[in-house]
Protein backbone atom coordinates (compact mmCIF):
# COMPACT_ATOMS: atom_id res chain seq x y z
CA UNK A 1 0.00 0.00 0.00
CA UNK A 2 0.96 3.29 -0.87
CA UNK A 3 1.38 5.79 2.15
CA UNK A 4 -0.77 9.02 2.52
CA UNK A 5 1.83 11.37 1.01
CA UNK A 6 2.52 9.44 -1.24
CA UNK A 7 -1.00 9.44 -3.18
CA UNK A 8 -1.00 13.38 -2.00
CA UNK A 9 2.21 13.85 -3.87
CA UNK A 10 0.79 12.29 -6.71
CA UNK A 11 -2.79 13.68 -6.99
CA UNK A 12 -1.18 17.46 -6.87
CA UNK A 13 1.54 16.37 -9.34
CA UNK A 14 -1.30 15.55 -11.58
CA UNK A 15 -3.36 18.33 -11.00
CA UNK A 16 -0.62 20.89 -11.69
CA UNK A 17 0.32 19.29 -14.91
CA UNK A 18 -3.57 19.66 -15.65
CA UNK A 19 -3.28 23.11 -14.86
CA UNK A 20 -0.06 23.73 -16.93
CA UNK A 21 -1.68 21.97 -20.25
CA UNK A 22 -4.73 24.13 -19.86
CA UNK A 23 -2.84 27.05 -19.11
CA UNK A 24 -0.71 26.50 -22.48
CA UNK A 25 -3.79 25.69 -24.31
CA UNK A 26 -5.06 28.92 -23.60
CA UNK A 27 -2.13 30.73 -24.72
CA UNK A 28 -2.03 29.10 -28.06
CA UNK A 29 -5.54 29.80 -28.27
CA UNK A 30 -4.26 33.48 -27.91
CA UNK A 31 -2.22 33.42 -31.32
CA UNK A 32 -5.27 32.04 -33.04
CA UNK A 33 -7.12 35.85 -32.92
CA UNK A 34 -5.93 38.44 -35.42
CA UNK A 35 -6.66 41.75 -34.27
CA UNK A 36 -7.60 44.63 -36.22
CA UNK A 37 -7.31 48.12 -33.90
CA UNK A 38 -7.72 51.56 -35.80
CA UNK A 39 -6.43 55.07 -34.76
CA UNK A 40 -6.35 58.85 -35.87
CA UNK A 41 -4.42 61.43 -34.46
CA UNK A 42 -4.85 64.70 -35.30
CA UNK A 43 -2.58 67.67 -34.57
CA UNK A 44 -4.89 70.34 -33.48
CA UNK A 45 -2.41 73.04 -32.61
CA UNK A 46 1.15 73.52 -31.89
CA UNK A 47 0.59 75.71 -28.11
CA UNK A 48 4.27 76.51 -28.25
CA UNK A 49 7.40 76.20 -29.96
CA UNK A 50 10.50 77.17 -28.10
CA UNK A 51 13.83 77.31 -27.44
CA UNK A 52 15.04 76.98 -24.02
CA UNK A 53 17.57 78.68 -22.22
CA UNK A 54 19.70 75.60 -22.21
CA UNK A 55 19.69 75.48 -26.17
CA UNK A 56 17.05 72.37 -26.27
CA UNK A 57 13.70 72.72 -28.14
CA UNK A 58 10.99 72.14 -26.52
CA UNK A 59 7.05 71.28 -28.09
CA UNK A 60 3.51 71.74 -26.42
CA UNK A 61 0.47 70.66 -28.67
CA UNK A 62 -3.10 69.68 -28.47
CA UNK A 63 -4.10 66.39 -29.91
CA UNK A 64 -7.11 64.66 -31.02
CA UNK A 65 -6.90 60.90 -30.53
CA UNK A 66 -9.27 58.49 -32.12
CA UNK A 67 -8.83 54.21 -31.35
CA UNK A 68 -10.84 51.49 -31.67
CA UNK A 69 -8.82 49.09 -29.64
CA UNK A 70 -11.58 46.33 -28.84
CA UNK A 71 -10.04 43.69 -31.12
CA UNK A 72 -7.39 43.36 -29.15
CA UNK A 73 -9.22 42.12 -26.27
CA UNK A 74 -9.82 38.07 -25.74
CA UNK A 75 -10.95 35.81 -23.07
CA UNK A 76 -7.36 36.46 -22.17
CA UNK A 77 -6.37 40.12 -21.69
CA UNK A 78 -6.00 41.31 -18.78
CA UNK A 79 -5.54 44.65 -20.08
CA UNK A 80 -3.69 47.01 -22.62
CA UNK A 81 -1.19 49.42 -22.08
CA UNK A 82 -1.27 52.11 -24.76
CA UNK A 83 0.80 54.70 -25.59
CA UNK A 84 1.36 57.95 -28.10
CA UNK A 85 4.86 58.39 -29.53
CA UNK A 86 6.74 61.25 -31.77
CA UNK A 87 9.09 59.42 -33.37
CA UNK A 88 12.04 61.33 -36.26
CA UNK A 89 15.32 61.61 -37.38
CA UNK A 90 18.46 63.66 -36.11
CA UNK A 91 22.00 63.98 -37.04
CA UNK A 92 22.82 62.16 -33.64
CA UNK A 93 20.29 59.48 -34.27
CA UNK A 94 18.25 57.42 -36.57
CA UNK A 95 15.55 57.05 -34.53
CA UNK A 96 14.27 59.38 -31.60
CA UNK A 97 11.58 58.39 -29.53
CA UNK A 98 9.64 60.75 -27.05
CA UNK A 99 6.36 59.50 -25.73
CA UNK A 100 3.21 62.16 -25.69
CA UNK A 101 0.73 60.44 -23.80
CA UNK A 102 -0.30 56.66 -22.42
CA UNK A 103 -2.78 55.20 -20.94
CA UNK A 104 -4.15 51.85 -19.70
CA UNK A 105 -7.46 50.18 -20.78
CA UNK A 106 -9.20 47.62 -18.29
CA UNK A 107 -11.74 46.24 -20.33
CA UNK A 108 -13.21 45.69 -24.35
CA UNK A 109 -15.90 48.05 -23.15
CA UNK A 110 -13.65 50.80 -23.11
CA UNK A 111 -11.36 50.11 -25.28
CA UNK A 112 -13.03 52.47 -28.04
CA UNK A 113 -12.26 56.10 -27.10
CA UNK A 114 -11.60 59.71 -28.51
CA UNK A 115 -9.73 62.17 -26.12
CA UNK A 116 -9.23 65.47 -26.46
CA UNK A 117 -5.71 66.42 -24.79
CA UNK A 118 -2.25 68.05 -24.86
CA UNK A 119 0.66 66.29 -24.36
CA UNK A 120 1.12 65.03 -21.28
CA UNK A 121 4.66 64.53 -21.04
CA UNK A 122 7.51 67.25 -22.62
CA UNK A 123 8.54 66.70 -26.37
CA UNK A 124 12.17 68.13 -25.56
CA UNK A 125 14.90 67.36 -27.82
CA UNK A 126 18.36 67.90 -26.68
CA UNK A 127 19.54 70.21 -29.30
CA UNK A 128 18.01 72.75 -31.37
CA UNK A 129 16.83 69.77 -34.16
CA UNK A 130 13.20 70.35 -34.31
CA UNK A 131 12.55 73.16 -36.58
CA UNK A 132 10.54 72.37 -39.52
CA UNK A 133 11.57 68.87 -38.53
CA UNK A 134 8.89 66.53 -40.20
CA UNK A 135 7.97 63.10 -37.89
CA UNK A 136 5.54 60.28 -37.24
CA UNK A 137 2.79 59.79 -34.40
CA UNK A 138 2.85 55.95 -33.33
CA UNK A 139 0.64 54.17 -31.15
CA UNK A 140 1.91 51.73 -29.55
CA UNK A 141 -0.04 49.11 -27.52
CA UNK A 142 1.35 46.16 -25.27
CA UNK A 143 -1.21 43.34 -24.23
CA UNK A 144 -1.05 41.78 -20.85
CA UNK A 145 -2.79 38.35 -21.23
CA UNK A 146 -3.97 36.47 -17.88
CA UNK A 147 -1.67 33.89 -18.97
CA UNK A 148 0.78 33.48 -21.76
CA UNK A 149 3.19 35.80 -23.13
CA UNK A 150 2.42 39.67 -23.31
CA UNK A 151 2.35 40.94 -26.66
CA UNK A 152 3.19 44.59 -28.37
CA UNK A 153 2.55 46.15 -31.71
CA UNK A 154 2.19 49.50 -33.58
CA UNK A 155 0.37 51.49 -36.21
CA UNK A 156 2.53 54.57 -37.44
CA UNK A 157 0.85 57.34 -38.55
CA UNK A 158 3.52 59.64 -41.07
CA UNK A 159 2.90 63.09 -42.34
CA UNK A 160 3.40 65.83 -39.48
CA UNK A 161 5.35 68.65 -39.39
CA UNK A 162 6.60 70.75 -37.03
CA UNK A 163 6.99 75.03 -37.59
CA UNK A 164 10.34 76.44 -39.10
CA UNK A 165 10.36 78.97 -36.14
CA UNK A 166 9.92 79.23 -32.75
CA UNK A 167 6.65 80.54 -31.43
Amino acid sequence: MHSFGYRANALLTFAATILAVICAIASFSDTLNSPSPTAQVQVLSINWFQCQPNGNDEVSMTLNISADLQSLFTWNTKQVFVFLAAEYETPANSLNQISLWDGIIPSKEIAKFQIHTSNKYRFVDQGSNLRGKEFNLTLHWHVMPKTGKMFADKLVMSGYHLPKEYR
